[in-house]
């Protein structure tokens, strides 16, 4: 197969890159992405000689963008993602996430390609009790999740109106290599390593899913290959964790590595005001792919963070090219302090 990949110098599209690349010889890839702030063509230097790997700068918003490529399949993961910036300035998710997906949706119905479409358990909202399934309303709280939930509802129309040969996951927060450090994980191993505050919202208690990336991606890949047109897949690990256990879990950790000493490490935690909208639960059931795709997560998760505070540890050069201009000018605003 020849799969475009949007989005693919990001976080988890890279990774679902070089997770295909190594688990099909068979297939090519064809990245397009913008390379905005998030993205990076470092985190792709070692398959990019490939002759089964090709880049293209491009906008999703562009509908000529895409003329002159040939795939079989569109792996949809470019997004404006970040919370905090769609309460600051919610224009670009508006283009980029729905915009963007309408004109691939447009070019896979004149194709007649598959589409897989990859969106977040953000468009569920809050939930105090249970899980959320594939039926839940969606009822976005941010302006981030309510253009992946209007882009998700583009997918749905063209399914029901031109009979797309579309799927939709939705998966909880990821962790792993390559992260941009806007994120919590990345961002308080970054802060732990450089001795600087680590900014906690509100009281901490907001509960959040988290998986490891490769498990997120075996999982898109289950879909790609087994999944059902028109249905939607939950895709969660079922570890469920208050922000807070999240980071004295990350900052014990990193004092073990660096053999500092722990209750100074957690003296770095800095409780800062909420941030707007905040839900306070995700919580999501898998059970869908689980029994219909065979598919489970298997990276246990205390595992998993060692070895993303050891992958931050031994790419210093990586991250902190990242955190250099126009991320320090966001960091900055966001939270009255240099990085």
């Amino acid at each position: 197969m020849k799969l475009l990949v949007t989005g693919g110098a990001g976080f988890i599209g890279s990774n679902y890159i070089r997770h295909v690349l190594d688990e099909y010889p068979d297939y090519h890839i064809i990245n397009l992405d913008k390379l905005t702030y998030a993205g990076n063509l470092e985190t792709l230097r070692d398959i990019e000689s490939s002759d089964r790997y090709s880049f293209i700068k491009g906008d999703i918003c562009d509908k000529n963008v895409l003329d002159n490529a040939e795939f079989d399949a569109i792996i949809h993961f470019a997004a404006e993602s970040h919370v905090d910036r769609s309460i600051l300035d919610a224009t670009p998710f508006l283009q980029t996430n729905v915009l963007g997906t309408y004109n691939l949706l447009e070019i896979a119905r004149q194709r007649d390609c598959t589409f897989l479409h990859v969106s977040t358990d953000e468009v569920y909202g809050s939930i105090e009790e249970g899980l959320f399934t594939e039926g839940s309303p969606l009822m976005p709280n941010s302006p981030y999740a309510a253009s992946k939930a209007s882009s998700d509802m583009l997918v749905r129309s063209y399914v029901e109106t031109h009979k797309l040969k579309a799927m939709m996951t939705r998966c909880s927060n990821n962790y792993g290599p390559y992260q941009f450090p806007e994120k919590l994980i990345p961002l308080f191993i970054i802060n732990a390593l450089n001795g600087k505050p680590v900014p906690v919202y509100g009281d901490g208690m907001n509960v959040r899913d988290w998986i490891y990336v490769l498990d997120h991606n075996k999982a898109v890949d289950a879909v790609l290959h087994k999944g059902t047109p028109g249905e939607v897949y939950n895709i969660g690990s079922r570890n469920e964790r208050p922000n807070i256990d999240i980071v004295k879990l990350l900052l014990e950790k990193v004092a073990a590595k660096l053999g500092r000493d722990k209750d100074e490490m957690l003296g770095l935690i800095n409780y800062v005001e909420d941030r707007k909208g905040h839900d306070r639960r995700y919580a999501i059931d898998p059970s869908k792919i689980e029994s219909r795709l065979g598919w489970k997560p298997e990276t246990d998760f205390e595992a998993g963070i060692s070895e993303t505070i050891e992958w931050y540890l031994s790419n210093q050069e990586w991250w902190k090219r990242v955190i250099s201009g126009e991320y320090m000018e966001y960091y900055k605003t966001q939270y009255g302090e240099d990085l």
